[in-house]
């Protein structure tokens, strides 16, 4: 960046990888390869569905399917080979997962209202930019 290498190997944050493997815009092979660089605490995630819907899987919708697997996978497909299908959305097992690298929790402060508070609202939902063609 900026004339500087950056060696995302050095990365060592926790890093967990959600790919949907009907996902046409970044497909579970693209996805995976950043499981090759990132070097701390990982967990990779294949959702069923696509780009939105195997994103956006609330938990109470009782919906779709994902596939963990808990044993180390040099490539994708030794992934999906070991892979258990789990029933629901994935984001409990984000949750799970989130809590095992950082058990502490910090009370929430309460909902922020839109357009109040420091940060004004630019302009009324859905927004211009929904609109531009």
């Amino acid at each position: 960046m900026a004339g500087t290498p950056i060696d995302i190997g050095k990365v060592k944050t926790a890093t967990y990888v959600q790919a949907g493997r009907e996902d046409h815009i970044a497909p579970p092979e693209s996805v995976w390869k950043i499981m090759e660089h990132f070097t701390g605490p990982k967990r990779f995630l294949l959702a069923g569905s696509g780009h939105i819907a195997g994103v956006v899987n609330p938990p109470a919708a009782q919906k779709y399917q994902y596939w963990v697997n808990d044993h180390a996978a040099e490539t994708l497909e030794e992934f999906i080979e070991g892979a258990e299908e789990r029933k629901g959305s994935w984001w409990p097992d984000w949750l799970d997962w989130v809590k095992k690298q950082a058990p502490k929790t910090v009370a929430a402060k309460g909902p922020r209202i839109p357009g109040k508070g420091k940060l004004k609202a630019i302009e009324d939902a859905p927004g211009s930019y929904v609109k531009a063609r």
